[in-house]
């Protein structure tokens, strides 16, 4: 039998389940848990400052990670890479470190209606604190940004430009190298929300224009726990540590301390060089299997998906008619009934969804939607899984109570 990619997935090959909630967290292939493994068993010890060689191997594994990352990232140097524990540290990280100390009362920063909550509520901290301005780019129904009405949100006013490049609600992918050629003319600098974007289509920070970009490794099919911001290192260097404690100095006195180079000044405390080593593994795994072969999957599975559902009059899609502006984000409601009710349908029927507001509650306010059902597909996924989700939803209105 021909290998398929969901051969190296352990947790897809002994569930009876249709997995299709993946932009909230993806699988892991064996090389990840592998990776992992080895190094707790042949690798351990605390990295960066122990002379002695197991100390030292555990060094060069971490720093290696770092070094794929870059490659990964397309970042000029390996001090712009920061591990963190997710994206929503990475966002905070700027947010307190950059954000705090470059913005005052008059200024703005802008953000896009379709934010996760992790790249809004620092923002809306930043502002409280300094008496900036939050204003809004609004989106089309599809998600679309208008360009024109986002240059006329552009001010000299504009410190800071916070986007995600992939909305986890409906799919679409933002513009987010010409809203950073629009932030720069006026010298504010462009953060980017890569959590969603980063499974599914190359990311190169140098081409987005990207000052800041974070990301989370399990959704990428790396472990739970580690998560990567990029900086640009002259934006890094000029801010002050986010943490303070062991391994982000140089000295320490009893007046004050000197702070670790990059990218070292942001990783305070015992570093977790096992999870950036399963991150490793995750990226090499990815090239391995490569993007446009992801993506020709992921719009055959959403393209079938939004079909099925074109033909169940109850069911509808939020977003784009096409299935190619969904990264396998397909997000919607079932007329009278609740998304909660849809889920618990669906997960007795042994298919994983999510439903509720999907940490983007002012998006989903502006939809006029309060809660909805979102089902998020891997290029692991399977014609099958599709056709078992269909299958539910065309009798769940009736199983609610609604007839045919």
């Amino acid at each position: 039998m021909a290998h398929t990619y969901r051969d190296d997935f352990p947790l897809l090959n002994s569930l009876d389940i249709a997995y299709l909630d993946n932009a909230a967290t993806a699988q892991r292939p064996q090389c990840v848990l592998d990776a992992v493994t080895e190094f707790y068993k042949s690798k351990n010890a605390n990295p960066l400052r122990g002379l002695y060689p197991l100390s030292i191997s555990a060094t060069e594994s971490y720093e290696s990670a770092r070094d794929t990352v870059r490659d990964f990232l397309n970042a000029k140097s390996s001090r712009e890479i920061i591990f963190t524990r997710n994206t929503t540290e990475g966002l905070n990280l700027v947010a307190y470190s950059y954000g705090l100390s470059n913005v005052k009362a008059g200024d703005e920063v802008l953000v896009s209606i379709m934010e996760h909550h992790s790249n809004l509520l620092p923002w809306q901290m930043v502002c409280r604190r300094t008496g900036a301005a939050l204003k809004f780019m609004e989106c089309e129904p599809d998600g679309t940004l208008d360009l024109n009405k986002v240059a006329s949100l552009i001010t000299p006013k504009t410190k800071i430009v916070a986007c995600t490049h992939v909305s986890n609600v409906l799919g679409r992918v933002n513009p987010i190298r010409e809203i950073a050629e629009l932030a720069h003319r006026v010298g504010a600098v462009m953060v980017v929300d890569a959590a969603q974007s980063t499974p599914h289509l190359p990311v190169d920070v140098q081409a987005l224009g990207a000052d800041f970009l974070s990301f989370s490794g399990h959704k990428v099919y790396g472990p739970m726990g580690i998560g990567v911001l990029y900086g640009r290192e002259e934006l890094l260097d000029a801010m002050p540590p986010f943490l303070t404690g062991g391994e982000m100095i140089e000295s320490v006195t009893r007046e004050g301390a000197v702070f670790a180079e990059l990218p070292h000044k942001f990783e305070a405390g015992t570093v977790n060089a096992a999870d950036a080593v399963g991150l490793q593994a995750a990226i090499e795994y990815v090239k391995s299997v490569g993007f446009e072969q992801m993506h020709r999957q992921e719009v055959a599975l959403t393209r079938r998906a939004m079909d099925g559902i074109r033909g169940i009059p109850s069911v509808h899609v939020l977003g784009s008619e096409n299935p190619e502006e969904h990264c396998g984000i397909i997000t919607f409601t079932v007329d009278g009934v609740h998304p909660h009710d849809i889920s618990e349908i669906l997960a007795s029927d042994g298919v994983a969804i999510r439903a509720g507001h999907h940490c983007a509650q002012p998006l989903l306010a502006y939809l006029k939607h309060p809660s909805t059902a979102r089902a998020s597909l891997a290029f692991y996924n399977t014609e099958a899984e599709i056709d078992r989700l269909l299958d539910s939803l065309s009798t769940l209105r009736e199983r609610m109570g609604y007839g045919k």
